[in-house]
Parts: structure tokens; sequence; C-alpha cells
């Protein structure tokens, strides 16, 4: 069995550390990471305590401990931190050019980027970790017709390594307040004992909850920091403000929301909410069961009983600036709906088939993604009709950051930031599944 005193552990291609948080809070240590850009150094230096070092652009530079290192990965030599006795590397190599959102632009291995998993291999080699974990986008399974995934699994297996965990999770199942999708894998270094309870507790603690999958938590809980039956007053304040906001339109499809949506609202919260998610019954016993569980996961996000931006840090991220032009469009469109619902008025715009545009997310389902880049709409919108953007500690938020998490650069660097990450609270079951697999090996 190996010691649990400090699991160690090496971040690669890190961002802000949404990924590592969930580690440092499980009582893991961090003992390098690396990102390209300075803002998300910047941003992790300040939260994890490690030195902000730069490679100023050398042939190589020996990586050490204690460091978060601004340099391209590729001018990294690992090899030192051998001697630190690593317990587990993480990261996920850029995935834009692995995103389904990019359609068939999306090119995958086929360019510089799409190839950086190299380095995530090369890093394996050279520090020899206990475990890994790498994350990506679901699009990377089906990126140049599955060769991409394949040959970085094969990557994994060429360096002494086997797969214990390879799978698409959506986060929201695991607690996360946002339809999310990542594929996952997490591989053991192949000469270490690992027993097949430890390996079977380990894909346990990544497995969709039985609770969240029927009963997710939703952004109004997370925002308001309680549960749904204490926001009655709260949920029936911000619907009654979309009342006849079809005559104020006057559009075919206005009044059929009209039809199909408004006059099934009950104003009730938890009968509209187990109506918007598809849940035809539920007992009161079973509820009550449900009411704790999503008060039991505000609470390990830490926001129970704290609204968001109310005795927050002031770091601008509870801040918005938008146009006229842009809080007018959003009035009309109502929780759920996205640009479409402005067409043939004087707000509609073009992108048809972006369904991400102009979209308000709705209080009583899980937020669709979070993105980290875009313009014209892309930004996210409040529930709220007297709401437009999402500040950015309300995005900090779907993405499960503590209120305490701070951030540093400019608005749209934080947002990238923001939206690149992968929430903490799914992080922290990624090492929940770890620590399984190392106490008991």
């Amino acid at each position: 069995m190996i010691s649990s005193d400090r699991f160690k552990v090496v971040s690669l291609f890190s961002g802000v550390g949404g990924l590592d948080l969930g580690f440092k809070e499980a009582g893991f240590e961090i003992v390098f990471a690396n990102d390209v850009l300075e803002s998300r150094m910047m941003t992790y230096s300040m939260n994890f305590g490690l030195e902000l070092n730069y490679c100023l652009q050398r042939s190589r530079y020996i990586a050490s401990a204690g460091e978060a290192l601004v340099c391209d990965v590729a001018l990294v030599d690992f090899s030192n931190l051998a001697s630190e006795d690593i317990d587990v590397v993480v990261g996920g190599p850029p995935c834009q050019d692995f995103s389904v959102v990019r359609g068939p632009r999306r090119r995958g291995i086929e360019v510089k980027r799409g190839n950086l998993y190299i380095h995530f291999i090369r890093a394996l080699a050279q520090i020899k970790p206990k475990v890994f974990v790498f994350e990506n986008v679901p699009g990377l399974v089906s990126s140049n017709g599955g060769l991409a995934f394949n040959t970085i699994i094969d990557g994994f297996l060429s360096m002494g390594y086997m797969i214990v965990f390879s799978d698409i999770v959506d986060l929201s199942k695991l607690g996360v307040p946002q339809r999310r999708k990542r594929i996952i894998v997490i591989g053991v270094r192949s000469d270490i004992n690992v027993s097949k309870n430890a390996i079977t507790m380990a894909v346990s603690a990544l497995m969709p909850d039985k609770t969240f999958t029927r009963f997710p938590i939703t952004p109004i809980e997370v925002f308001e920091g309680r549960i749904l039956p204490d926001l009655q007053d709260k949920y029936r304040e911000l619907m009654m403000k979309w009342d006849g906001v079809w005559h104020e339109l006057g559009t075919q499809r206005a009044f059929e929301w009209n039809l199909t949506v408004w006059r099934k609202l009950t104003f009730d919260v938890v009968r509209d909410y187990l109506i918007a998610n598809g849940i035809d019954r539920a007992s009161e016993s079973e509820l009550e069961e449900v009411w704790n569980s999503h008060k039991r996961a505000l609470n390990e996000m830490g926001y129970l009983g704290v609204s968001v931006c109310s005795n927050q840090p002031l770091d601008g991220t509870c801040i918005n600036e938008e146009s006229d032009m842009v809080i007018e469009r959003m009035r009309m469109i109502p929780p759920g709906e996205n640009h479409e619902f402005v067409r043939g008025t004087k707000w509609e715009i073009e992108g048809r088939g972006i369904s991400l545009v102009y979209r308000r997310i709705h209080p009583l389902k899980p937020s669709y993604t979070i993105v980290a880049y875009g313009g014209g709409g892309t930004h996210g919108y409040h529930y709220d009709r007297d709401r437009a953007t999402l500040n950015l500690r309300e995005r900090a938020r779907l993405q499960t950051f503590p209120d305490s998490f701070l951030f540093s650069g400019s608005r749209t660097e934080v947002r990238a930031q923001i939206g690149e990450a992968v929430p903490v609270l799914a992080s922290k079951r990624i090492s929940d599944a770890v620590k399984q697999l190392l106490l008991n090996s």
C-alpha cells in the first residue's frame, strides 16, 4: 500500500487549476504547474501559492518543484521532477481542435495544437508517476475518425500504463449545475499492483450519482445559496416578470410559447422543477432526501447560505458592462430560449442554427455548457428578465469554483479562464477516484 502522506501532483496545461483544485482540497500537494499563458499562471500562482516563473523562450527549461511556470510545454524538461516521487500527473491539452462545436473545421491531431498530447505522454516518460489523469472534450473520441483518441491511448500504453477508466462523463450527474460532458482517462503504472476492489471503488466515484441524474442541481440554487423549497417566493417573482412577453413580441413563436410553456407553469417551484426536468412523480420522502443531497452539495461548494456576489472579494467579477441593445433584446428572450425567439422582430440577429447565441439559462435546469470564447451573444445570459449577461462570478459558480478563488487578468481573459476549466466539484470526484487507487495499491 502506498503511503497517504500528502500525495504529490504535477499539473500540465493547467489553466487556472480547476482540475487541480479538487486534488488540493482533497489533501494532495501540487508540486508543479505549467501553462503557456501568463494570465492563467498568474491566477494559478495567486490561488495555489506556487512561485510564478518564466522560461523566457529558452530552447530548454528544467522544471523544478514549487513552480507555476509560464512556458511552451514543448520547451520543458520534466526529468528533474522524477526525484520528487510524483504520485499523479494531471492535465488536459487544449481541446479546441477536437471540439464538436467547430464542426467540420475541427482538425484534431492534424494541427500543432492538437498534437500537444505528445508532451503529456513525454512527461509520463520522464516523471513516471504512479497514476495519470487525462481529460478532454468528448469530440476527441470521434476526431479524425477515431484516430486521435486511439493514438493517444496507444501512447499511454506504450509508456507502461494500464487504463483503469476511460469514459465520457456528464458532469451534471456528479452534482455540477451545468450540462458539461468531458472524457476522462485514468491510468496506473503497470508495475503497481492495484487491487480489483480499488479499481471498482475508483470507477464508482465517477459513475453518475442516482440523485443528481434524476434531480440535478440548478442555477437558482447555486446563485442564491439555498435549496429549491426555500426559493418559492424568489422563483415566483422571477417568472412573473415574463407575463405578457408574447404580446410585446407579437410573433407566432411567442404566442406558441405562451401556450406550450407559460400556461403549463404552476409557479410552484418544486412542481415546475419536476416538470422542467421530465420527472413524472416523486414521493415526499424521496424529495426530502433530494433536498438534503442538494444542501450537502451546496455546502461542499461553499455556497450554502451565501448568495452570489454578496460579501465577495473585490476582484471585479461581479460587475457587468453591456450595451442597451443587448439588455433590450434579452428582455424579450425567456429562460431556456435563444436568439431564434426574436426572429422576425427588430431584435433579430444572424446566426441560424447556433443554439447558444443569446440563450438564457433556465433557473430550474442545469445550465448549458459555459464556453470560454466567442462574441455575438455567446457570453451566457441570466434567467432574470431584469438581467442580461451572466457576470464572471456567476459563471465561476456554474463551474463550482469557490467564491474565495480570485482571478487575474482582463474580463476577456477571466472569461476564458473560467470557461476552459474543469468544474471543481467534478475534480473532487476525480481526486476521490485517484485516492482509492493510491491507497489500495
